[in-house]
């Protein structure tokens, strides 16, 4: 039988003085203005008639004096004919399109950001502040409990649930009402009711918890589906791999030990790019249960590797969880929840314990943060928070916090703010709860990632951190991220490492040619493509992403010998390590490694002391750390008299015009003891060339393709050495550099 009247319910937080509903019944397409037939405790109640045979509704709210002040035209909600026939009561929300056939629940008076203001948390606990402080996630309290956070705009009802009470909420088998823990609304971002919170006296750090979302809410002829999910600013989860239940955690257990540390400055960086699994996988000197985790890491930066390696700053790749095992080809780039932390790795407190050890060795650590995509598996966020209801229905829509596709399947929806927010937050949070110094950002080109995000990114860390380290892999790469220069985001320069990898192969490489000229920009820091300071650039030969230099060129018949790879390979690290910007190795690049990319696997030597490509490769890594002129810093060290080209394509006949040979003076100050000659030959055959020194003197070589040999007290160097350099009037002549080779030279006897 069909109804003679609806009642819909809404709560008019709007403010229209004179509500009015516009109501279209399907087939119409002028809508009848319905008045307000009484008031509740939650808002205005329209009593509307129902057709004959029960048609389609779409309505509307508005101010009866001025229909201009209506809500707007995405805001027309519908109740199917299917509804109609069984529900005579909804119920609708003033801030959203959603027909609820149950009442939701009331909006608290108080703000979220007036009720965490008052509460009292425990210490280094980094509580959610980006758009507002509200206290997202689990939230231990100094005197005992848990205040719970959760953001979800559109549901009915959110409860949540754990060991606290014994995981009862209304979707468990054997529900026990007087168990259930709902949260409240509160108004949040954008002054909007949309944040639930709820103290619950009997939790405890350490238990399990959920999120249980009620919608109550119409989609079509049917219904939004409930979830019971993971939180989105969850710390850390439990090992039941099919529970996925969330753990509360307190960071303020944790002594640090690392008060005297201080992130390097960016010129001082010299980035490790490792996995922490791949890393530990089968290390002949870490003990097996330590293999695979952050305490294996550690073990390595106790025992001195890095700082034997000469590297200054650890890049973690992606340390959230992921859906996947980890294995030779799982790198970690695709992200379940962004601030909980992998737990294949360890636990929240052993990565603390990893980074307080890195800072104690001066090291400091760098995280990457995958923005741009999340897994295609097991995804909480996807369709956890629905815009609108008719996005139940499209399969290929994930709710609020994707948009589109990305190269690898769903992108992040970077140009919302409430997605900023979270993401934001997660930073913020590695920040204050972990004392990481930085972080790389997986690409982020503005084809996928919106740029106003980085800014906005940018801005939000470096009030919290100013010495924050920020890297982007944004290729090509984009000015726009240089900000000021000094403080803007370190690019992954694609130039460079595409250049290099030509002139290694001698020919071609993904469309870039060895032509000569292509030399000079990647050296002298990519300025005439992209950066504008120093700060901007991340220079590198191999990474995750990438062929190894030894595999790369194997593709290239005349150069698949072992001979020829392994000089390759130290021509591109040499490349690397000298040219202005900051120098990035892959792990196992300080052993010539051979690896295809995307693989994490690799053999260590098992006797360092003598493998000759680390004992060369280690040594010219610390001549990086060690000298100012290898890490000249600036807008312009040319105009700021710090450097001055000595050989290039550009230059005359004597000083390698045409040719694959590039060189420069670097003069970091005006002591003669800091004067470097850096000399680079990236041609298959010797070049003779006259090299201008600048100043006479005996000039040390540092470096060469075959050896390193520091002065004291690094090394034995000095100027009574025999490949020492004596120059009358500063001018080498007929000097020959050798096919694919590179020297350093060190002024260290000046003459007056």
């Amino acid at each position: 039988m069909a109804q003679k009247s609806i009642s819909i319910h809404f709560d008019n937080l709007a403010g229209f003085q004179n509500s009015v509903a516009y109501v279209k019944v399907e087939g119409s397409e002028q809508p009848t203005l319905i008045k307000v037939s009484g008031e509740d405790a939650y808002g205005k109640r329209f009593d509307i008639p129902a057709s004959a045979d029960n048609k389609a509704l779409a309505f509307k709210f508005g101010e009866a004096n001025d229909p201009a002040k209506s809500e707007a035209d995405s805001m027309w909600r519908v109740i199917t004919a299917a509804h109609l026939g069984k529900e005579s009561e909804f119920w609708c929300r003033s801030w959203n399109p959603f027909v609820y056939k149950a009442q939701p629940q009331i909006v608290q008076t108080q703000s979220a950001s007036e009720l965490v203001e008052h509460a009292d948390f425990v210490s280094n606990l980094y509580v959610s502040t980006t758009g507002g402080r509200f206290g997202l996630g689990a939230s231990p309290l100094k005197n005992g409990g848990v205040l719970f956070g959760f953001y979800h705009p559109h549901a009915a009802h959110v409860f949540v649930a754990g060991d606290f009470n014994d995981w009862q909420y209304p979707g468990t088998e054997k529900p026990q009402p007087e168990r259930f823990l709902e949260m409240k609304l509160y108004r949040g971002y954008f002054d909007t009711p949309n944040v639930w919170l709820l103290k619950v006296d009997q939790a405890q750090v350490g238990q399990r918890y959920k999120f249980f979302i009620q919608y109550d809410a119409l989609a079509g002829d049917g219904t939004l589906d409930n979830r019971f999910e993971a939180d989105p600013y969850a710390r850390f989860l439990e090992y039941d791999y099919a529970r996925n239940a969330c753990i509360i955690v307190n960071p303020s257990r944790f002594e640090w030990h690392d008060g005297e540390y201080h992130t390097p400055a960016i010129n001082d960086l010299i980035i490790y790019e490792l996995h922490v699994h791949g890393f530990t996988h089968n290390h002949p000197d870490i003990q097996p249960d330590h293999q695979g985790k952050y305490v294996g890491l550690e073990d390595r930066i106790k025992a001195g590797y890095f700082d034997r390696v000469g590297a200054t700053a650890l890049h973690l790749l992606p340390l959230a969880e992921v859906p996947t095992p980890q294995g030779e080809e799982s790198l970690g780039y695709n992200t379940s929840l962004f601030m909980a932390l992998e737990r294949d790795f360890g636990t929240p407190d052993e990565f603390r314990h990893l980074v307080d050890t890195a800072h104690q060795a001066n090291i400091a650590i760098i995280a990457d943060q995958v923005f741009n995509h999340a897994a295609n598996e097991w995804n909480p966020l996807w369709k956890l928070v629905l815009d609108h209801p008719d996005e139940a229905l499209r399969g290929e829509e994930g709710g609020l916090y994707f948009s589109g596709q990305s190269p690898w399947g769903n992108r992040v929806a970077t140009e919302r703010t409430e997605v900023q927010n979270m993401l934001i937050d997660t930073c913020k949070l590695m920040l204050v709860e972990y004392h990481i110094d930085g972080f790389r950002f997986d690409f982020t080109h503005s084809s996928t990632m919106d740029h106003g995000f980085l800014q906005r990114l940018a801005d939000e860390l470096q009030a919290l951190k100013p010495d924050v380290i920020l890297i982007a892999e944004n290729m090509p790469n984009e000015n726009d991220l240089n900000r000021q220069g000094f403080n803007g985001f370190a690019q992954w320069c694609d130039r460079f490492h595409d250049t290099i990898k030509a002139m290694l192969r001698e020919g071609e490489f993904e469309g870039v040619d060895n032509h000569p000229e292509n030399l000079g920009d990647i050296f002298y820091f990519s300025k005439g493509s992209f950066a504008a300071h120093t700060n901007n650039v991340v220079n590198f030969c191999e990474s995750h992403d990438e062929h190894s230099v030894p595999h790369e060129v194997s593709f290239v018949e005349d150069l698949n010998s072992p001979q020829a790879k392994e000089r390759k390979a130290r021509l591109g690290l040499m490349s690397a390590m000298v040219a202005l910007g900051q120098p990035m190795l892959y792990m196992g690049q300080e052993f010539g490694v051979e690896r295809a990319r995307n693989h994490v696997y690799f053999d260590f030597p098992a006797n360092l002391d003598e493998h000759g490509f680390f004992q060369w490769a280690s040594r010219l890594i610390r001549l990086r750390r060690r000298y100012p002129g290898l890490k000249l810093n600036g807008y312009n060290p040319i105009e700021e008299g710090e450097f001055t080209w000595s050989l290039g394509p550009r230059l005359g006949e004597r000083q390698g015009n045409g040719q694959r040979v590039i060189g420069w003076r670097a003069t970091p100050s005006n002591q003669a003891f800091d004067v470097l000659v850096v000399l680079l030959n990236l041609e298959n055959h010797a070049v003779e060339v006259d090299v201008d020194f600048g100043k006479p003197g005996t000039w040390v070589r540092l470096a060469s393709i075959d050896a390193v040999n520091d002065i004291a007290p690094e090394g034995t160097n000095s100027a009574d050495d025999p490949q020492a350099l004596r120059l009358d009037d500063g001018i080498a002549r007929g000097f020959v550099l050798p096919d694919s080779s590179g020297f350093i030279y060190k002024l260290e006897r000046p003459v007056g």
